[in-house]
């Protein structure tokens, strides 16, 4: 008999995971609720239902008699995928520890608590608090909102200034889903924030493809618009995150899938953990990885979640300089073309443009602000580094 297999979410950047479920053979249903995005087309069902509404997406699983569940390169879907695969004993990760994991504070405090390296940080409600309380933090801060992914709703606060402050305050909470803001000192970083994908099997990571976050100075510095891997950093570093990471994924009883990891070294080279999304990453980070280390990401999520045991993470390693890069414009404006010079285009190895010409475009402030995307192939670690740290000019939109 078939198996079935429920997607939460059809967007863009979850197409690949539904092409796969539905080429490996399995029954592939989606949801959300927004029945326009181009992923559910590919799907063998499509049902209305919102991927953060736990109950109702459990009651569909019900109804489904589905074997499996993925929550694909979302952070908000994540906890609704491990609360129905606890109900329903399917394949997952302890829903309490998921839902850790998606919001900043209770991350923080789980960090702190077991002794792992963390900003100093409070969590606020309302803006009054945060402002009688913005005395006790050292300047510079992030603020965040508590639950948001794509890098949504951040900045960052360099002097005492009330009304910035209640800008960026109100700012993040726009993308909040719980109402509720995170402000944490800022982390003097030594070169590249570490971004990319780790998959667990059995407790314990067994293959993990850390890259290099790239950003655009020019528009929005806390805003990936690309990934490249390898890592930039040294084989003692990359060790040593591994065993933060299991020790983490222990604590948690983590067993099984894809996780997203940001994070940060500072000069003195002490490790920070600051993100663990229980989900792929977005950014085409799991297409990148396939391409650079022939690790298959995407299908040995969706093989797992269905009890289907996978062996391909076996000596796989980095044999290729790739990365993403995520097309954006640094102002708002009608979408006229994509300008490519001549020092990148043989680098292309695929890219795709999500909008037509005269559509209205957005300053590139999070990943809803995605035009296109493009997979890129160097010849070296060097010419890696230095083309995607000038990529926004190298790969420009122009503008009506």
């Amino acid at each position: 008999m078939q198996q079935r297999i429920l997607l939460l979410g059809g967007s863009h950047f979850q197409i690949p995971s539904i092409k796969y479920a539905k080429k490996a053979g399995y029954y592939t249903i989606t949801c959300d609720y927004l029945p326009d995005n181009p992923g559910h087309k590919f799907a063998d069902e499509y049902y209305d239902v919102s991927t953060t509404d736990k109950e109702e997406v459990l009651n569909l699983a019900k109804e489904l008699n589905i074997d499996g569940i993925v929550a694909y390169a979302s952070d908000p879907s994540a906890p609704t995928a491990a609360y129905v695969a606890e109900k329903l004993n399917l394949v997952g990760n302890p829903y309490e520890s998921v839902k850790l994991l998606t919001e900043k504070d209770k991350y923080r405090n789980f960090l702190y608590e077991n002794g792992f390296n963390a900003p100093k940080s409070e969590s606020y409600f309302n803006f009054e608090k945060a402002k009688l309380e913005i005395d006790d933090f050292e300047l510079p801060v992030m603020i965040k909102p508590v639950d948001s992914s794509g890098s949504k709703g951040v900045n960052k606060l360099d002097e005492y200034n009330i009304d910035l402050l209640k800008d960026f305050f109100n700012y993040a909470l726009e993308y909040s889903r719980k109402k509720k803001v995170i402000i944490e000192e800022f982390i003097d970083k030594r070169d590249y924030q570490i971004d990319g994908d780790v998959f667990v099997n059995n407790g314990e990571i067994v293959f993990a493809g850390y890259g290099n976050q790239h950003v655009d100075n020019d528009c929005n510095p806390y805003v990936p618009m690309g990934i490249s891997f390898p890592l930039f950093y040294s084989k003692k570093i990359e060790k040593k995150i591994t065993e933060q990471l299991n020790e983490i994924f222990d604590l948690l009883n983590i067993k099984v899938g894809a996780f997203n990891i940001e994070v940060m070294i500072d000069k003195a080279d002490n490790i920070y953990i600051m993100e663990i999304g229980p989900r792929n990453g977005g950014n085409l980070i799991p297409e990148v990885i396939k391409y650079a280390a022939d690790f298959d990401m995407i299908g040995s999520t969706i093989d797992i979640a269905m009890g289907n045991e996978i062996d391909s993470y076996k000596e796989k390693e980095f044999n290729k300089f790739m990365s993403s890069y995520i097309i954006h414009s640094q102002e708002d404006g009608k979408f006229k073309q994509l300008e490519i010079s001549e020092l990148i285009r043989n680098n292309i190895v695929s890219k795709n443009i999500l909008f037509d010409e005269e559509d209205e475009i957005t300053q590139f402030n999070g990943s809803n602000d995605t035009v296109g995307t493009a997979i890129l192939e160097f010849n070296s670690l060097d010419e890696m580094i230095t083309k995607m740290d000038k990529m926004n000019k190298l790969i420009r939109i122009n503008l009506y």
